[in-house]
């Protein structure tokens, strides 16, 4: 298994995590895959903290797929607290929510948002939006090197210790 993630998807609805890693599996997309289930737990393994305090900051995910309306911390606040940090403000966001509010959609992206894809309701729609989405930021885009991380962060990398699992739920391809 790679010590890579590949993606952090942040939802807290299991049947859209699990129609979320059919359309990635089918479409051979990411191979390690990290769930995050609330805005607290996804904010502990990007942060190094928690029960995720044995992980290696130095290698970030290259995608976050984020949900908006999470229990305990929204998915606001958690692109607000990746973008308000230089260890994580180059990581690409692309939330992934049913708001179809559009003062969620100017608050993402003043927020710095990369990319707000509404979650179509149809499977097969839903299927084809993360197929894009993961051809495009996956398999297309350029991620951020690392030196697109703050220098700061390479103290933070020692700080944090070794990878280790955590509590999330992590899917190997």
């Amino acid at each position: 298994m790679s010590n890579e993630v590949e993606i952090l998807l942040v939802d807290d609805s299991p049947e859209d995590v699990e129609l979320t890693m059919r359309a990635l599996r089918r479409n051979k997309i990411a191979n390690d895959i990290q769930v995050a289930e609330d805005g607290v737990e996804a904010l502990d393994f990007l942060f190094c903290r928690g029960p995720h305090q044995d992980r290696a900051f130095s290698q970030p995910p290259k995608l976050v797929l984020l949900d908006l309306k999470l229990p305990k911390v929204d998915g606001l606040e958690v692109l607000r607290a990746m973008r308000a940090d230089e260890r994580t403000r180059a990581i690409p966001v692309v939330i992934l929510t049913s708001s179809k509010e559009q003062k969620d959609l100017i608050k993402g992206y003043n927020l710095g948002v990369n990319a707000f894809v509404q979650k179509p309701v149809d499977f097969e729609q839903f299927a084809e939006a993360i197929r894009q989405i993961g051809m495009f930021w996956m398999l297309i885009n350029q991620a951020p090197p690392p030196a697109a991380f703050a220098e700061s962060s390479l103290a933070e990398a020692k700080a944090c210790g070794k990878r280790g699992a955590g509590s999330l739920k992590r899917y190997a391809g």
